[in-house]
């Protein structure tokens, strides 16, 4: 894509209302435009980052077998009833009889008991992608903390405890491979069932200065602890797996997993019939992550002075090609990069190569490469890696592999 068609507009200072490097970085770099405290628009540079986001939860979903679907965002308050929630006050009512959802329980639950009639249809797991809201009454820190956001959602249905908990592990694990192709180290840690249950839940977790959450964690084996709930361990004190010694440090939760019990199934009479042919009622578990929140995270995790530092899995283009006044051996290049599959930003604008490079830093794309007459005279073009800040001069005749090289170490 030209660059000079792209619908953003870069800004060299940072918004007034910006209290959160995201916030700054993000709305700078023209991926998201803010409406209103806690709403943001994605604009088509964010957008791209958050599909790739979406596809890679996707991938993991399905890998474990849930199954996707999309539920309504208005939905009836008669479903909240039946559960209790329909006074909790962090949920918007547009009219009497309706409740913007800020989770799903109340929808799939229903829709689960439609097609749950033995133990032979479980278990059995349902997930949408979709947007939530919460009243929140303090919404703040960029994508982190809104008032609309992105969520993946997922629920499983099950006939008895030991399959919930063996499938509960399996997601545990798919949560895992999502952040880490996120390009993020997360830990899980135990937890209250905070709104949703009185049974247990896990969090994950991400080190990140901006973190509302404080944890003590282990570097080595990666146990972690809410300091809420650490007890007695604090930093210095020895993991109690490894015995290496804690620290602790601020952290954003970016997903958690819950064990509902019955507790949904009770509400809306949702039974089984088992073995025997006796009526039980269906164990249920619920699986968040925060969609837009970790676009968020992953600026928090990855930035520095300049700009966004995007993992080449979310980044919303794979390489930056500029050219400085050598646009038709930069149009080449572009073409036979986009042959072999790589998504490319070109930069064919009329602009200084000032501002040209501090766009670039700016949106972070892994790759960048300059096409200039000072390189062109050495029959090579600059090439810098964003993550390290490694500029080189590659051969023409080296390019492509060089790419190539550069990408299959980051699979």
């Amino acid at each position: 894509m030209k660059q000079s068609h792209l619908a953003a507009r870069t800004d060299k200072n940072a918004p007034h209302d910006a209290e959160s490097v995201n916030a700054e970085l993000l709305t700078r770099a023209g991926f998201v435009k803010k409406e209103m405290a806690g709403v943001y628009s994605f604009l088509p540079l964010g957008f791209r980052v958050l599909r790739k986001i979406e596809q890679i939860i996707r991938e993991e979903m399905n890998a474990v077998g849930a199954q996707e679907g999309l539920m309504p965002v208005l939905t009836p308050r008669e479903n909240w009833v039946k559960t209790g929630r329909a006074t909790v006050d962090i949920g918007y009512t547009p009219t009497e009889n309706t409740i913007l959802s800020w989770s799903h329980e109340e929808m799939v639950t229903p829709i689960a008991k439609d097609l749950v009639r033995s133990y032979r249809d479980l278990p059995l797991c349902l997930y949408h992608i979709q947007a939530k809201f919460r009243n929140e009454p303090r919404a703040k820190s960029g994508l982190l903390r809104g008032r609309e956001f992105i969520m993946k959602d997922a629920y499983s249905f099950h006939a008895n405890q030991e399959d919930f908990e063996a499938y509960y592990e399996q997601m545990a694990h798919a949560y895992f491979r999502v952040f880490e192709r996120c390009g993020l180290r997360a830990y899980r840690i135990q937890a209250g069932g905070g709104d949703f249950t009185d049974k247990f839940s896990d969090e994950f977790s991400v080190i990140a200065k901006c973190g509302e959450d404080t944890m003590i964690f282990c570097e080595k084996c990666g146990f972690a602890q809410n300091t809420e709930v650490a007890g007695t361990l604090t930093k210095g004190s020895d993991c109690p797996k490894c015995s290496a010694k804690l620290d602790e440090t601020k952290c954003i939760e970016v997903g958690n997993i819950f064990d509902l019990g019955t507790k949904f199934s009770e509400a809306f009479d949702f039974r089984f019939a088992d073995a025997e042919g006796k009526n039980q009622p269906v164990i249920m578990g619920c699986y968040g992550i925060g969609v837009s929140r970790l676009v968020g995270t992953i600026v928090e995790a990855s930035s520095d002075e300049n700009g966004m530092i995007w993992p080449h899995s979310v980044a919303p283009f794979h390489l930056h090609i500029l050219s400085l006044k050598e646009d038709e051996t930069a149009e080449k290049i572009v073409a036979d990069l986009e042959q072999e599959g790589y998504e490319v930003l070109f930069d064919e604008r009329n602009e200084s190569p000032g501002k040209k490079f501090a766009d670039s830093d700016l949106f972070g794309i892994p790759m960048r490469v300059v096409v200039s007459k000072r390189s062109l005279e050495q029959d090579s073009v600059e090439v810098k890696i964003r993550a390290t800040g490694e500029t080189k001069l590659v051969l023409m005749s080296e390019l492509a592999q060089t790419v190539e090289d550069f990408f299959a170490s980051k699979k």
